[in-house]
C-alpha cells in the first residue's frame, strides 16, 4: 500500500468513525413496553392509570405537576398568590402556551377545564379533587382566580394530579382518541392492540426534550415482556411484570434494573355493602385469613413492603398498622364462627391483568380456602374491571394497585366501589382538608390510618415496588412512581 493509499484509507475510517459517532449521538427515539393498554387517552374522564403513564406531562399539563422525586412544581402555571384566608389561589399562567393544534392556552381554557371537571355530570374519576372549588374566573388572558368554599391544605398536590390536566373545548369531543395538549409531545398514531406513538412539539413552551420520537408498546403477557426485552425490540419496560427474571438482567451489562417506590397500596377489594362483608366480623376474619409476606414472596418474589391501611410508607405520616391484621388463620375461623359463619360462604375474586392481581389472587383464594372461604376467582380484563367492578360494583373481593398519590380521602366517598360509609372517617377528611398546620396534619393523617385500618374496609396486602427494565443508555427515567407516569421530557440516552 502507498503513502497516498494509506492516507485515503486513514481518511475513510476516520470518516467512517465520525458518521458512527453522529448516528450514535443522534439517537433520539425509544421504545417502551408496557404492560396494559389504555381505554383513551383522556385522562380527565378515566381511573386506567395506563392512561397518565402514557399522556401525563408528555402530552397533557396541568396548573401544577409533580416531579420524579415526589414534589410539586408549577406548570402551566409559572407562579401563584394565596389569600390570606386560604380560600383564593390567583394563578399567574405562562404566556406564549399554545395546544397542539396551534390554538393559544389561556385562563378561558383553565376555567373551562376545572368547571368540567366539577360539573354534575362529570366522568371525572377524580371529582372529589374539584368538590371544594366555589368558583373560577377568568381574570384576564394570563390570570385564573380559583376560590374555594373552605381552605385546602391539599389543593395545590391536587392541581398536580392527570385528573386535573388542563384541555381545550375546541377539541374535547375527539379527546379520547385525537389528544390535543400543550405538552413536549404530540401524539401521532395509535395501532389498536399494539402501540401509541408520540412525536416531539416543535412548538412547546418549554425546553425541548432530548427525544424526537417515543413509542408504547403493550406487551400483557411476563413472558413475552421478558422475551422482548432480552432481544432488545424495546429498549424500557416500565413496571416489569416478571418479577422472577430481574436477576438476570441485573447480571447483563445491556441492561440496568430500576426498583423504586410506587404510591400503589395493593389491596384485597371488599365491597362493603354486600353481605355477608357488611359485617365488620366477616371483613376481621378477611384480614387475618391472609399471609401478606406470603402474597409478596410468592407473587412479586420479594418485592414489595408489607401494609396494614391505605398510605405508603415512604411518607412521613405513614403508620405501621400491620399488627393490627396479622396473620391468624385460627382467629378467622373464630371471628367467622361468630358472624354465625362456622361452615365459611362462597364470594368472587375478580382479577385484573396485572401480575400482582393474577398472581396474587391465586395465593390469596388458597389462603381463604384454609378458612373456610371458597373464593371464585373470574380473570377479567381492565375495560371489563373498570365496567363490572368500578362502576357497576359488581363484585365481592378484587385486587388492585391503587396508584393515586395520598388518595386515603377515596374513603370518605360512600358511591367509591368498595362502598365504605363513615360518618366519622368523612368528618375527619373534612378537617385534613381545611389544616394547614403540618403537624396538626401529620397527627389527622395518622387517626384517618387507624380508622379505616380497626373498620378493615380492605384488605391491605403490600406497597407496590416499581420494577424496571431498561437498556444500560437510558438516562433519565424515573426510579420512584410519586404518580402514574412515564415522564418523557427528561429522558435521553447516553452519549
Amino acid at each position: 500500500m502507498t503513502k497516498q493509499m494509506f492516507r485515503t484509507f486513514g481518511s475513510i475510517l476516520a470518516l467512517s468513525a465520525s458518521v458512527l459517532a453522529t448516528q450514535a449521538l443522534a439517537k433520539s427515539d425509544i421504545t417502551i413496553a408496557m404492560q396494559l393498554e389504555p381505554p383513551h387517552l383522556d385522562p380527565t374522564s378515566a381511573a386506567a392509570q395506563a392512561i397518565d403513564s402514557v399522556v401525563y406531562t408528555n402530552v397533557f399539563e396541568g396548573l401544577t405537576r409533580f416531579m420524579g422525586d415526589g414534589s410539586v412544581v408549577p406548570g402551566l402555571a409559572e407562579s401563584w398568590e394565596i389569600s390570606d384566608d386560604g380560600t383564593v389561589y390567583t394563578f399567574k399562567l405562562r404566556d406564549g402556551v399554545t395546544f397542539h393544534d396551534g390554538t393559544t392556552m389561556d385562563a378561558e381554557d383553565v376555567k373551562f377545564s376545572l368547571d368540567r371537571a366539577m360539573a354534575e355530570d362529570s366522568a371525572n374519576a377524580q371529582k372529589a379533587l374539584f368538590a371544594g372549588i366555589e368558583s373560577v374566573v377568568a381574570v384576564d388572558p394570563t390570570t385564573v382566580k380559583v376560590t374555594l368554599s373552605e381552605p385546602n391544605g391539599n389543593f395545590l398536590f391536587n392541581m398536580a394530579w392527570g385528573d386535573a390536566v388542563i384541555v381545550a373545548s375546541d377539541s374535547i369531543d375527539d379527546i379520547k382518541t385525537n389528544p390535543v395538549g400543550t405538552g413536549a409531545f404530540t401524539f401521532g398514531e395509535w395501532v389498536q392492540g399494539d402501540s401509541i406513538t408520540l412525536n416531539r412539539n416543535p412548538d412547546y413552551w418549554g425546553d425541548q426534550p432530548a427525544l424526537e420520537t417515543a413509542t408504547f408498546k403493550f406487551i400483557s403477557d411476563p413472558t413475552a415482556a421478558f422475551a422482548a426485552m432480552m432481544a432488545e425490540d424495546v429498549d424500557v419496560f416500565d413496571n416489569f411484570p416478571a418479577p422472577e427474571n430481574l436477576p438476570q438482567f441485573e447480571a447483563d451489562p445491556r441492561f440496568q434494573v430500576l426498583v423504586g417506590s410506587t404510591e400503589g397500596e395493593t389491596i384485597l377489594s371488599t365491597n362493603n355493602k354486600q353481605a355477608p362483608f357488611d359485617d365488620i366480623l366477616v371483613r376481621q376474619a378477611l384480614a387475618h385469613a391472609i399471609d401478606r409476606q406470603a402474597i409478596i414472596d410468592g407473587a412479586m418474589f420479594g418485592y414489595g413492603t408489607p401494609i396494614g391501611t391505605h398510605f405508603a410508607p415512604h411518607h412521613p405520616a405513614y403508620v405501621d398498622l400491620t399488627g393490627q391484621s396479622a396473620y391468624d388463620p385460627e382467629k378467622a375461623k373464630s371471628l367467622l364462627a361468630e358472624a354465625g359463619l362456622a361452615d365459611g360462604f362462597e364470594t368472587t375474586l375478580h382479577l385484573p391483568p396485572p401480575s400482582y392481581a393474577r398472581r396474587g389472587g391465586e395465593i390469596i383464594a388458597a389462603q381463604l380456602a384454609e378458612v373456610g372461604i371458597t373464593a371464585e376467582i373470574i380473570n377479567v380484563e381492565w375495560a371489563q374491571w373498570l365496567e363490572s367492578v368500578f362502576k357497576g360494583k359488581d363484585f365481592g373481593l378484587t385486587i388492585v394497585s391503587h396508584t393515586e398519590p395520598m388518595d386515603i380521602g377515596i374513603y370518605a366517598r360512600p358511591d367509591y366501589y368498595f362502598q365504605y360509609e363513615s360518618s366519622d372517617f368523612q368528618a375527619l377528611m373534612e378537617l385534613l382538608n381545611t389544616t394547614t398546620d403540618p403537624d396538626e396534619r401529620t397527627r389527622l393523617m395518622g387517626e384517618a390510618q387507624r380508622l379505616i385500618s380497626s373498620d378493615y374496609v380492605n384488605g391491605y396486602l403490600f406497597q407496590l415496588a416499581k420494577l424496571g427494565v431498561a437498556k444500560a443508555g437510558v438516562q433519565g427515567l424515573w426510579q420512584n412512581a410519586p404518580t402514574a407516569a412515564i415522564d418523557l421530557t427528561a429522558i435521553s440516552w447516553a452519549e
